[in-house]
């Protein structure tokens, strides 16, 4: 799927198993009133259009140079399969950009979601201690929200 390394410290690659069609998740992904329901305040501005930006908030994080508000940018998308964003720092003085790509495959009755999110800087102690946290954060929180939502539709 990835030809990027297990140990490539500038990516984090997490796949997760759904038990609903790619079409549901995809609604999921794309959809602004389903994408609140399971990520940072802002999903609602969301609009599926190559070009399209809104902000993200969360919690401002020093310890990984994180202002609290990601720039958010449409990059690509093949419908009901792909959907590639840039999340940046909304303060230009912080280091954060990154690309995030959501690719679904059917698999069985459900459907196989990878996340790939690449622009890590390993040389930065601060980018790092912030791939920590996302790696966490992505596997234990936003993948679970994601999948209570789907449950919920």
């Amino acid at each position: 799927m990835n030809s990027v390394p297990e140990d490539d410290l500038t990516t984090l690659r997490v796949d997760q198993f759904l038990p609903h069609p790619p079409a549901k998740v995809w609604r999921a992904l794309t959809e602004p009133e389903l994408l609140a329901q399971w990520q940072m305040p802002g999903s609602e501005d969301f609009r599926l259009e190559v070009g399209h930006r809104y902000l993200l908030t969360s919690v401002p994080r020093p310890n990984s140079n994180f202002s609290g508000t990601v720039e958010v940018r449409v990059l690509a998308y093949e419908a009901e399969r792909m959907l590639r964003v840039r999340w940046a720092d909304a303060d230009p003085g912080r280091p954060a950009d990154w690309t995030i790509t959501w690719t679904l495959e059917h698999e069985g009755r459900g459907t196989r979601l990878f996340l790939v999110h690449e622009g890590f800087d390993p040389d930065d102690p601060a980018q790092m201690m912030a791939r920590k946290i996302m790696d966490g954060g992505w596997r234990s929180h936003v993948l679970r929200s994601l999948g209570q939502a789907l449950d919920r539709l």
